[in-house]
């Protein structure tokens, strides 16, 4: 029996480096983090994947909501039915999941040097990470209504 090839997780250059700047930024204590993703057909530029496929572009602010989410179990900071990714940071290490991360479908860490991240699923298992130079499409909200 062959072993089949990982799967690829794309993410954009921007947030990649703006998370392993948060990784730098929260040394010694490590870093725990909900993706978002955008669709690849969203992109202003065609980026040579399957259109459905999600591309990690942005990430949901920690704090956000965390005092609801102690008193209640409840967390305000991610919409729901997103944040299917996770980026997770190891000072100390080891470069690999442990028993005690946050796991989630995809999972992004980081360790020292911070020069890298690397992909994993759920079960501890290596993916291919493919970091785009593309910038996602601009979100604005509507004040109208």
């Amino acid at each position: 029996m062959t072993e089949s090839a990982p799967a690829t997780v794309h993410a954009t250059s921007g947030l990649a480096d703006v998370l392993l700047d948060m990784a730098v930024d929260a040394e010694p204590d490590s870093t725990n983090v909900v993706l978002g993703s955008t669709p690849a057909d969203e992109f202003d530029t065609d980026l040579g994947i399957d259109a459905e496929k999600p591309v990690l572009t942005h990430f949901y602010l920690p704090d956000a909501g965390r005092s609801v989410e102690a008193v209640f179990g409840v967390d305000l900071g991610t919409p729901v039915g997103r944040g299917r990714a996770r980026f997770l940071s190891h000072p100390q290490g080891p470069d690999g999941l442990t028993k005690r991360d946050d796991l989630a479908a995809v999972v992004l860490l980081a360790v020292p040097p911070w020069e890298a991240i690397r992909a994993f699923d759920r079960r501890g298992r290596r993916l291919d990470l493919r970091v785009l130079d593309a910038e996602p499409p601009r979100e604005s909200l509507d004040y109208s209504r």
